[in-house]
């Protein structure tokens, strides 16, 4: 007899530009599909991601676009009123991906049957962070201890999230899925907004936000620029923080060193044609974007957040992590500037760093986790 396919739904807050969005879709559309029939539920649609959707799997936005104030309309209803509203089918594994308004719904399933897991992909630091998208903390803690399982995208968050909530409920590191032979194959198609300048290539990739750090990495390019330093700037994304970038850029007569490229479906192409990149970010998951110029061989020079050690080395091996601020982060890249030999050394190592990341390999992790936690208790 012809085993039945176990229905799996993701819950997350929209398909925007983000790693973590760019990660579920890569996990789900490479899932097995005579075992799993697969589900996505976003809150807001719109994303940018959407598109990528492989066509077998089932999508749905509670609200077509995101809704201003809807973080504080939420919390109006209970997690049980919630998930009425957004899930309207039974599953058997419900999963919140994304720390915040999806924990929150998933875990207002009444459904006993249905098994709930928790992914927690950024490190919280506070326990005032983490419930920011809770009632209170009291709730927040009630909501996380609702899931038989809770995964962590690196061990840094692992601990970070355990630490702040005391967890005891089953938790476990499951790193991202990246789709690695597409991307080597995107890699390869050509350019023409990169400038053929003779300079030094920097790469930065993420959404125009606070929290990626874009400011104080502009303020390194000024600093480089000041000493002469024949560096160019490359930055792959959109966001709310771009008017204050332009501005910057245009007050410190930054245009011939800083290009902001928007956002691309293929950033592969770029990121493998420059020769660093940088992450200033206060806060990440285990960096997609990082992951991703590891595997088309461009050198990582990176601030210190969670999973860039497991990423590059507790000693540097694979890549260059300084200190979380913006002092070390100038020395870093400065010290890869002035050490040609350096920056071609992890080049090489960042090949062969980009070669642990098998799309394979994540995607059946998590399909084993799945699988255990529906015939746990049977």
């Amino acid at each position: 007899m012809k085993p039945t396919m176990k229905k799996i739904l993701f819950l997350i807050h929209d398909l925007g530009q983000g790693g973590a969005e760019k990660v579920l879709v890569n996990l789900v559309n490479n899932m097995d599909r005579p075992k799993f029939d697969i589900s996505v539920t976003v809150l807001f649609g719109g994303g940018v991601n959407e598109q990528f959707l492989a066509p077998d799997i089932h999508f749905r936005a509670v609200f077509p676009k995101e809704v201003p104030g809807n973080s504080k309309l939420m919390k109006l209803l209970t997690p049980t009123q919630l998930h009425r509203m957004c899930v309207k089918e039974h599953y058997d594994i419900e999963v919140s991906y994304l720390e915040g308004p999806s924990a929150r719904i998933i875990s207002g399933c009444q459904d006993a049957t249905t098994k709930l897991v928790s992914w927690i992909h950024v490190e919280q630091h506070t326990i005032e962070r983490l419930a920011g998208s809770f009632r209170n903390q009291r709730e927040a803690r009630e909501c996380y201890n609702r899931f038989e399982q809770t995964v962590c995208v690196s061990q840094y968050v692992y601990d970070d999230f355990c630490r702040i909530l005391n967890f005891q409920k089953p938790c476990r590191v499951l790193y991202n899925t990246v789709e690695s032979e597409k991307i080597l194959a995107k890699a390869n198609d050509a350019v023409s907004e990169l400038m053929d300048d003779g300079k030094i290539r920097l790469m930065a990739v993420g959404t125009l936000k606070e929290s990626k750090g874009y400011m104080r990495l502009l303020s390194i390019i000024k600093r480089l620029q000041d000493e002469n330093y024949p560096v160019h700037l490359y930055i792959l994304g959109i966001g709310p923080l771009q008017p204050e970038m332009e501005r910057y850029i245009q007050t410190n007569n930054l245009q011939g060193a800083v290009t902001l490229l928007g956002y691309q479906t293929n950033p592969y192409k770029y990121v493998a044609k420059c020769d660093l990149f940088v992450c200033a970010s206060y806060a990440e998951g285990f960096s997609t974007a990082a992951t991703e110029a590891l595997i088309v061989g461009t050198p990582v020079c990176t601030v210190e957040v969670s999973g860039m050690k497991e990423m590059l080395g507790e000693n540097n091996e694979y890549g260059l992590v300084v200190e979380n601020n913006e002092e070390a982060l100038y020395q870093g890249i400065k010290k890869l500037l002035d050490n040609p030999e350096l920056l071609k050394h992890y080049k090489k190592k960042a090949k062969e760093r980009g070669k642990m990341f098998s799309t394979e390999k994540t995607v059946r992790a998590v399909e084993e986790m799945l699988l255990k936690l529906i015939h746990k208790g049977k």
